[in-house]
């Protein structure tokens, strides 16, 4: 079993923006998939199904970014699961938009909701699937660039990077970390 966790922010007024790239993630692959995203369980939308050979929980949790692990602790405790059975998707600042990178640990980089999983898990040796979002342009800061909406130029592109980002996930599941890592974290 595997919990695959999409990071973002509650509430209606964030849905579509940078910062919450983990939940559209969760929702593209929960489509793909065919599976139901709509219990609530551990402080999170959630949904069971498998991909292949593998089961899967797909999580969004409810509670804002920086407290987002709460929420994954209570989940890993509650399917019996440890930090090896979690693969956590977040946006990335320092990656452009439509670059993927996977890593089985390392430290937050910055990220407050990376920041949170590690402090309640006391662990950092989870699998992190980060997706690139880029930098703000020039003259708007990081807080408004992330929590603002992807532009009409980019919304395009988006639908193929989440497709891209499905797919490197079926790959991580099906075939293990190192070998998704080889083909997606690259530049193409």
């Amino acid at each position: 079993m595997k919990i695959v966790v999409g990071l973002g922010n509650p509430r209606n007024k964030y849905d579509a923006t940078r910062h919450n790239i983990g939940f559209l993630f969760i929702d593209q692959l929960a489509q793909q998939q065919g599976i139901a995203v709509d219990h609530y369980q551990c402080d999170a939308l959630a949904g069971n199904g498998r991909v292949n050979e593998t089961t899967l929980v797909l999580a969004k949790p409810q509670t804002f970014m920086n407290r987002s692990g709460l929420t994954v602790a209570a989940l890993l405790q509650e399917h019996g699961a440890s930090p090896a059975d979690l693969i956590v998707v977040h946006d990335d600042l320092d990656l452009p938009l439509g670059r993927i990178r996977i890593r089985l640990n390392g430290g937050a980089g910055g990220h407050r909701g990376v920041m949170s999983i590690i402090e309640h898990l006391g662990d950092a040796a989870f699998c992190r699937m980060r997706l690139g979002i880029g930098r703000p342009p020039e003259g708007v800061g990081v807080i408004d660039y992330v929590l603002a909406p992807f532009n009409e130029s980019e919304l395009g592109d988006l639908t193929k990077f989440m497709d891209r980002a499905t797919e490197a996930l079926c790959c991580l599941l099906d075939k293990g970390a190192e070998a998704a890592m080889g083909i997606y974290n690259r530049v193409d």
